[in-house]
């Protein structure tokens, strides 16, 4: 069958039609050197790429997602966190920056031998990094979704880690019998429904709404649920850690403070916007279902 030469400057060009010049540029790069597999050097001095008919209709779908503003992570299947590429499908959310900001940050101070806990995994990537990174801990990871559990298990099973998956809603979860962790870790929903309308339609119209919406009027909905559950579940000293909205550092704190939390501390992301807490369980409550 016979090629079509293809040139960068082409696929640029149509990109640029939908977005802006530097995020099709970027765009571009990927679907040239890491889906049609161009080397770099050829992408950057211009080169054409000789493709066959099926290539042709492979890249002309590939566009075609891409001006419907469906993320490039989905088109791929798959994004990097922490330098893994994990298996992601539209109903999971994309890993993003600042989510790897937060494990790295708990890799250098969580202990070994750890329980942690997981809630709201979707892709998996907080759970399986820690499973491979912490020595000797032991991880559990709860989700809603059963479509983000199967994506989950199947990228713990690529990189060959051992993760309690299980399907549980925090808002209806009462802990099991001797059900303890160490560590709690959460990137819940956090955007509020009054951002939507400044949100970026590869997010809006792609990724689960789900995992990533909560009411104006109770922003902590999901902080609130974990930090009563981890007063339960939360060995003694055991400790909290969030993603959270760059608006809601203040609220938080208070709020786990009123919660029986201790050594409450809140963090800024690389773009210096409060994204990250964490405090500390000092006394465990005592229920009586």
């Amino acid at each position: 069958m016979s090629e079509v030469n293809v040139s960068v400057q082409s696929i640029r060009h149509r990109l640029q039609e939908v977005y802006p010049r530097r995020e099709a540029d970027n765009l571009a790069r990927i679907v040239c050197t890491e889906v049609l597999g161009q080397r770099e050097v050829a992408y950057y001095l211009g080169k054409d790429i000789a493709l066959s008919g099926n290539k042709m209709q492979e890249l002309d779908d590939i566009l075609r997602r891409l001006c419907n503003y469906e993320p490039i992570q989905y088109v791929q299947g798959q994004a990097r966190f922490l330098g893994r590429d994990l298996k992601v499908t539209p109903g999971v959310l994309i890993p993003r920056p600042e989510t790897e900001e937060l494990v790295e940050y708990m890799r250098s101070e969580v202990p070994s031998g750890v329980r942690v806990l997981d809630v709201g995994t979707g892709s998996g990537c907080i759970a399986i990094s820690l499973a491979l990174e912490v020595q000797g801990a032991e991880v559990s990871a709860w989700d809603v979704s059963e479509v983000a559990l199967d994506v989950a298990r199947t990228n713990a099973r690529k990189y060959g880690v051992q993760v309690n998956f299980e399907q549980r809603d925090v808002f209806q979860t009462v802990p099991h019998e001797g059900e303890a962790y160490d560590i709690i870790v959460s990137n819940p929903p956090y955007v509020t429904e009054s951002e939507r309308a400044s949100m970026h339609p590869n997010v809006l119209n792609w990724e689960p709404r789900s995992a990533l919406f909560v009411p104006d009027e109770d922003p902590l909905r999901f902080y609130r649920c974990i930090a009563r559950l981890g007063t339960r579940m939360l060995a003694s000293g055991g400790r909290l850690y969030f993603e959270i909205n760059q608006t809601q550092g203040v609220p938080l704190a208070h709020m786990l403070r009123e919660e029986g939390y201790a050594d409450i501390r809140v963090w800024q992301d690389i773009a210096h916007q409060d994204r990250f807490a964490t405090a500390v369980l000092t006394k465990k409550r005592i229920y009586h279902d």
